[in-house]
C-alpha cells in the first residue's frame, strides 16, 4: 500500500514511517521543519528513512504549500503533523489553530481529491482535559489551547465523515516516549540534564501521573487503528500503567546512577492533572494491547540518550 505520513520527521511519524517501510510498504513523507526544535534534531530522525526504498520525501507545509500533486496516488494518510505542546499554545494561539485545525481542513480537503480510501488522525488525549482517566467516554473537557485545537480538528473530521462518508479513524495517544522523544518532552529535559550534571525543573508537586506509552506501542496501535478502526471512531491508545513524574525521575536517577538536583516550580497552566488510558475499545476492535512498561521503557530512552553521546 502507498502511504502518506505526514509529520514523518518527527518523534512518532519517524517511527510509523520505519515500521511502515519494514512492512513492505511504500511510504510518501511530508514534514514542514517548523521552528518548534532544531531541524537538526528532525533531520536526524529522518536520516535512516531517507535513501530507504520505498520512501518519498517532500518538504512541505500543510498550511499554505498545494498538497494533491505531492499525495497523488496515495491510499492511505497517518496525519502525525501538528503543533504539539501545552505551555506553548496558550502564548501562540493562532500559531496552533493554524497548524492544528486549518492545515487539517486543507489536508482533508486534498485527500478528498486524491480519492484516500483510509485516513487516521493522530489525536491526544488532551482532549479530555485535566483528568483523563477512562476510556473513550469521558467528557471532552480542554483545559489549554493545545487541546482545544486538537478537539476541534477531530470534530472537523467528523463532519467530513457524517456529511462526505470521509473513510476516517481517531486515535488518542497518550504521553509517548522513548527513543526520539522531542526536547521538549519532560523525560529527554530530565534525562539530559541529568547527564550533563544540571538540576532538572518539576513543575507542581511532581505527583501528576502519566498512562505512559512506550513508542512501539504507539506505533503498533496506530498501524493496527489503520487497518482495523472503525470509520468516525476514537480510539485510546495509552500504556499499561500509569506513573508520576518524582517517580519517572527516581528510575531515570536510579539507572544513571546518580542523585539528581531537582528545582521546583508552579504547575503550568493546562497541565493534565492525571491520565490513565483504558483501552478496551482498541483492543476489541483491532488488538490492541500495551507491552512495554514504564520502567523498561524509560532504562531504553535513557540508553538512547547515551547512544547519542557515543557515536
Amino acid at each position: 500500500m502507498r502511504i502518506l505520513v505526514t509529520g514523518v520527521a518527527g518523534f512518532v511519524g519517524s517511527h510509523v514511517a520505519e515500521r511502515l517501510l519494514d512492512d513492505g510498504h511504500a511510504v510518501v513523507g511530508l514534514d514542514a521543519f517548523t521552528d518548534y526544535y532544531p531541524r537538526a534534531v528532525k533531520e536526524r530522525n529522518l536520516g535512516p528513512i531517507r535513501t530507504r526504498t520505498g520512501f518519498t520525501f517532500h518538504e512541505l507545509d500543510l498550511r499554505h504549500d498545494p498538497i494533491v500533486p505531492a499525495i497523488d496516488g496515495v491510499e492511505a494518510v497517518i496525519h502525525e503533523a501538528a503543533m504539539p505542546g501545552l505551555p506553548r499554545s496558550w502564548q501562540e494561539v493562532e500559531a496552533y489553530l493554524d497548524c492544528n485545525v486549518l492545515a487539517v481542513a486543507r489536508l482533508l480537503e486534498a485527500c478528498r481529491t486524491v480519492g484516500v480510501r483510509r485516513f487516521l488522525q493522530a489525536s491526544t488525549s488532551s482532549v479530555y482535559g485535566l483528568e483523563a482517566v477512562g476510556d473513550e467516554r469521558m467528557p471532552l473537557r480542554p483545559i489549554s489551547p493545545y487541546g482545544v485545537t486538537k478537539l476541534a480538528a477531530e470534530q472537523l473530521i467528523q463532519a467530513h465523515v457524517e456529511t462526505f462518508g470521509f473513510p476516517a479513524v481517531i486515535i488518542r495517544y497518550f504521553s509517548i516516549f522513548g527513543p526520539r522523544q522531542r526536547p521538549d518532552m519532560a523525560y529527554h529535559r530530565f534525562i539530559e540534564a541529568m547527564l550533563d550534571g544540571r538540576p532538572i525543573t518539576i513543575f507542581g508537586d511532581g505527583e501528576q501521573s502519566r498512562s505512559n506509552t512506550f513508542i512501539s506501542d504507539a506505533v503498533a496501535g496506530t498501524l493496527a487503528a489503520l487497518e482495523g478502526g472503525q470509520v468516525g471512531e476514537a480510539y485510546n491508545i495509552g500504556g499499561g500503567e500509569s506513573l508520576t513524574v518524582n517517580q519517572a525521575v527516581a528510575t531515570i536517577a536510579e539507572t544513571l546512577g546518580i542523585k539528581p538536583t531537582i528545582e521546583r516550580r508552579d504547575a503550568q497552566p493546562g497541565d493534565q492533572r492525571r491520565t490513565g488510558a483504558i483501552t478496551a475499545k482498541a483492543a476489541a476492535a483491532f488488538g490492541y494491547r500495551a507491552t512495554i512498561g514504564a520502567d523498561d521503557g524509560l532504562r531504553a530512552q535513557v540508553a538512547w540518550h547515551r547512544s547519542l553521546r557515543t557515536g
